[in-house]
Parts: structure tokens; C-alpha cells; sequence
């Protein structure tokens, strides 16, 4: 059956979010519709206005509605440890921890040949800019325990180690094909603990 084309486009809308298939998307859009239209118009402005007033930290490439984030501005954070990480999410991630007071940099993903995802795809060139300044003595690299992000924190270090920086990956204990974001708190907090050097 064919819905009207308000309601397809709603649906199609939908499925390009991450991880919604058709159905999901269907609920999704029959759900909208259902809800009283100042709900829909909520948040239908909340998704211009993130949309509009959210950008990258010129800094680190984490989230911020300024040029720099607020991560980046706090003077009680440690400028000698930065922490590597694929997603802003990833950020958030370690910061539940409160164990972590350094510094971040955000490479927006991770290498992927099979996606066409090279080094000139990410934001290493501005990572090896901010080793280059000075004042960094260990880079931590906390890219997700899969494949990509596994190949991504090798190449990374090979670059750092060269500078002679000392480089350190979160230790086991995250589960290998995970994401950050899905972690807990006291497992994340174990292993910024038992980091080793790559």
C-alpha cells in the first residue's frame, strides 16, 4: 500500500537515520503524527536550531556553540595528556569517567579503505599541528577496540612516536567490536588505568 506522499516522505526522512530500517521508520513517522503539533514544531526547531548553532571546536573538533569548546577553554585541565578519540560522542564517553582531566582531539572517524576513508579524510594533519606546538608529552589513543579503529591508532602512533612523544592505547577490558559511547563508567575508568604504551 502506498501512504500519501507527506507521509513517505516522513518515513524516508527517518530512514536516514542511523540503525532505522523501514518498520522502525514507519513507527516513527505514525508516532509524529500522532503527537499534538506543538510537540512536532518543538522539535522540529530544535533540530534547526542544533543544526544552525553547533559546529566544531577550531581546537579539538568536539561539539560547541563557540569557536572553542569548553573542554578546550578550562585552564584546570591537563595541556600534557591528550586523548585521541574517532567521535565527539567518544568525548562525552570519557568524560562520565571523571577520571580523565587532559586534553582531546577528535579525528571524526576512523581509517577505512573499503570506505574510501584515508588519513587525508580525518583530522590527523591538525593533531600532528598540535603535537608540532609543543607542551604535549602523552598522546592516549582511545579509538574504538574494531578493526578501523585498531588500524587507525597504529598509524597514529607511528606518526607521534616519530615526534617522540610517548603513546599509550586504553587498555582491554573495552569489549573488541564495541563503540565507546556503549561503555560504562567503570569500565572506561579501568581502562584509561591500565593504558599501555603502543
Amino acid at each position: 500500500m502506498q501512504y500519501p506522499e507527506p507521509i513517505e516522505k516522513l518515513i524516508n526522512a527517518f530512514r536516514q537515520l542511523p540503525g532505522v530500517g523501514p518498520k522502525t521508520a514507519q513507527r516513527l513517522a505514525f508516532f509524529v503524527l500522532k503527537m499534538p503539533k506543538e510537540d512536532v514544531a518543538r522539535m522540529s526547531r530544535a533540530l534547526v536550531e542544533a543544526k544552525e548553532k553547533i559546529g566544531s571546536c577550531k581546537t579539538c573538533g568536539n561539539l560547541t556553540e563557540n569557536p572553542r569548546c569548553r573542554i578546550c577553554t578550562d585552564s584546570r585541565r591537563d595541556s600534557s595528556i591528550l586523548c585521541v578519540v574517532q567521535e565527539p560522542r567518544d568525548v562525552l564517553a570519557l568524560e562520565r569517567t571523571i577520571d580523565y582531566r587532559g586534553l582531546y582531539h577528535v579525528l571524526m572517524g576512523a581509517l577505512s579503505p573499503m570506505e574510501g576513508i584515508g588519513p587525508d579524510e580525518l583530522r590527523i594533519r591538525e593533531l600532528l599541528d598540535r603535537l608540532r606546538a609543543g607542551g604535549v608529552e602523552e598522546v592516549i589513543m582511545a579509538t574504538n577496540p574494531n578493526v578501523e579503529g585498531e588500524a587507525t591508532a597504529l598509524y597514529v602512533a607511528g606518526l607521534v612516536k616519530d615526534m617522540g612523544i610517548k603513546v599509550t592505547r586504553l587498555a582491554r577490558g573495552l569489549p573488541v567490536g564495541g563503540d565507546l559511547e556503549y561503555a560504562d563508567e567503570l569500565t572506561l575508568s579501568k581502562a584509561l588505568e591500565g593504558r599501555r604504551e603502543i
